[in-house]
């Protein structure tokens, strides 16, 4: 089954600094069809004006990642990590059994775009820790390049959860097949551009959950960035 979420039907939440637009139900914003889907829980497409962003702020038990889609985005945590990532840059954060963050545009004078995004991990009170690699646009051409999984294989970062997390670069009616394994459902977010997914045509910032299937295909991809979550 395939069950496809409009970019226009997404949670709005605009505090002038900060546009922002919810996958899931997230602070303000509740309608019980979108309350995660399976351990991911949040999906937030994030645009913060230059100079500006997110005070320090606490989390626990929730494996946080960030996509940066274009911009500067600065991060200090109490763990003593700081950092500024850029497209192509993939943070995770483990907040468990607790941590501190902050997260800023570390211009004045461009916005930054980036996409936030969390899942729920295995088991709660881990010690907390923090990781961050960089993926070239070359790595996601033409296929699924894997970005994140449980055991940080294939140099992808590490999550506290059985999830794998794929990312793809697609043009000219390319494609890609991803095999789902027994029990297992996917989760597809456009980023940017056209792509059919088991049928159904996306735009940047549609998505697709699709469960009891065996496969997640993709297809006809016009100037296309996406992200696969193949979860439990």
């Amino acid at each position: 089954m395939l069950q496809v979420r409009k970019s226009e039907d997404r949670g709005v939440a605009n505090f002038g600094w900060l546009d922002s637009r919810h996958s899931f139900s997230f602070g303000h914003y509740y309608d019980p069809e979108h309350v995660g889907f399976g351990p991911l829980l949040v999906i937030n497409e994030d645009k913060v004006s230059a100079g500006q962003g997110f005070g320090t702020h606490g989390h626990r038990d929730m494996e946080i990642i960030s996509y940066v889609l274009s911009g500067a985005l600065e991060h200090k945590d109490s763990m003593g990590n700081g950092s500024v990532l850029h497209y192509g840059d993939v943070q995770r954060m483990t907040a468990g059994s607790g941590v501190r963050h902050s997260e800023y545009n570390h211009s004045n004078k461009e916005g930054v775009h980036f996409l936030q995004i969390w899942i729920q991990p295995s088991q709660d009170g881990i010690q907390p820790g923090y990781e961050e690699k960089h993926f070239t646009p070359e790595s996601k051409a033409g296929g699924l390049r894997l970005i994140a999984s449980p055991d940080g294989r294939e140099g992808s970062v590490l999550v506290h959860q059985d999830a794998l997390i794929y990312a793809a670069i697609l043009d000219g009616g390319e494609g890609a097949v991803h095999t789902l394994g027994a029990g297992r459902q996917a989760y597809v977010h456009v980023i940017r551009g056209t792509l059919t997914v088991n049928g159904a045509e996306l735009k940047g910032g549609d998505a697709a959950k699709i469960t009891g299937e065996a496969t997640v295909t993709l297809s006809g991809a016009d100037n296309v960035e996406v992200l696969l979550f193949d979860l439990p």
